[in-house]
């Protein structure tokens, strides 16, 4: 069990790094001005979901590994960047799907679809195992034992304040979002903008320090 002290630092340092503007909150504006308030709410979800099988991973020593090797850090970067990439690309595509959606000509897109896409950013951020595997044993009390389950506790509490945060991105973007598309043409630009920051996203961590 993580002391209590232990765990309201750790959850201070947390909020500090989450609120400041970072991958994640630009994936979830980028998904809220292409597909919307709930697009990026069902984003933010799939995305903590996917950090959910990292925090694991990282409790159970896998982490340290994968950030211990260039090669499979790197292989983790590359395919989440690259990812971020085609979602942008695909945004940039159909945005004209976003001036018919303004106009109630098309439906909207499958929630499992978002939820999985958000899925795989999430668990491809490899950004996320550097913090989960540098941060994470700081605060763990080493003389209390149970270390997996300590490290378990605070990844789960880690995602639960990114869950919590990044919602309000989402619906910050959704609202700007609703307020700019009342013109079919202006939700076109919308979801291309919301592409255009995705494909910067993904080019942004692939040129990125392997450690950082």
């Amino acid at each position: 069990m993580v002391p209590a002290s232990n765990l309201w630092a750790f959850v201070l340092a947390s909020v500090v790094l989450i609120v400041i503007p970072g991958p994640s909150v630009l994936f979830v504006i980028g998904r809220s001005l292409a597909l919307g308030r709930i697009g990026g709410l069902l984003s933010v979800v799939g995305n903590a979901a996917g950090m959910l099988p990292l925090v694991a991973a990282v409790a159970l020593g896998v982490g340290t590994v994968v950030a211990q090797s260039v090669v499979l850090f790197t292989a983790i970067k590359v395919a989440g960047a690259l990812y971020l990439v085609y979602l942008g690309v695909q945004a940039i595509r159909h945005r004209a799907d976003a001036a018919d959606a303004v106009a109630r000509q098309v439906a909207p897109r499958s929630a499992w679809r978002v939820l999985g896409e958000g899925f795989v950013v999430g668990v491809t951020n490899p950004k996320t195992i550097a913090f989960f595997v540098a941060v994470l044993p700081q605060f763990v009390a080493f003389e209390a034992g149970a270390i997996p389950m300590q490290m378990a506790m605070l990844g789960t509490a880690f995602v639960v304040l990114a869950l919590a945060c990044d919602s309000v991105w989402a619906l910050a973007a959704g609202w700007a979002r609703d307020w700019f598309a009342r013109s079919p043409r202006r939700a076109s630009h919308l979801a291309a903008t919301g592409g255009v920051m995705m494909i910067g996203l993904g080019g942004a961590l692939a040129l990125s320090g392997n450690r950082h």
